[in-house]
């Protein structure tokens, strides 16, 4: 069973906790309980417990571009297949890039990236393509972000039953 359907899922208490923690990220846990309607250990345990399983409370991300780098892209990436975990580790060394999803279909992995401009993008993008085990690449530069990430109207559905 993937490590993903082993973990327990969120409830609606959970989603009403890391609702809360989404509006307000200093939130104490005390604060969380009263307006959640639980008691404060109750709280607590539910927090200590979604955090142990990965599960990050906020619903923002810091900004690449407030950080001097206004250029993001995804770099759509070949591998060979047989070392896959090698180039995991090796675009894990590479500060600019931002997550690293394993994909089927015309590429094995899609790659966020940031840079600071095209020059740099292009930096990036070659040092992405020496990694040993990487046989091509493509790059597509975001032009704009239409919907930037949310997990909140998945909280309000959890909370409803749904």
């Amino acid at each position: 069973m993937s490590a993903a359907r082993q973990r327990r899922i969120a409830d609606a208490l959970d989603a009403k906790i890391l609702l809360e923690l989404v509006r307000e990220p200093r939130a104490t846990v005390a604060g969380i309980a009263h307006r959640v309607r639980a008691a404060r250990n109750t709280a607590q345990a539910r927090l200590s417990r979604l955090e142990a399983e990965g599960l990050h409370p906020f619903d923002h991300r810091v900004d690449a571009a407030a950080l001097g780098y206004p250029l993001r892209a995804h770099v759509m990436a070949n591998l060979k297949q047989s070392r896959l975990d090698e180039v995991g580790d090796e675009l894990g060394r590479i500060p600019e890039v931002l997550e690293v999803i394993g994909v089927s279909g015309t590429a094995d992995t899609l790659i966020q990236v940031v840079a600071r401009d095209t020059d740099d993008l292009y930096r990036i993008a070659g040092r992405i393509l020496a990694i040993p085990g990487v046989k091509r690449t493509r790059t597509l530069v975001t032009m704009k972000q239409m919907v930037r990430y949310r997990v909140t109207p998945l909280l309000h559905r959890t909370i409803e039953g749904g």
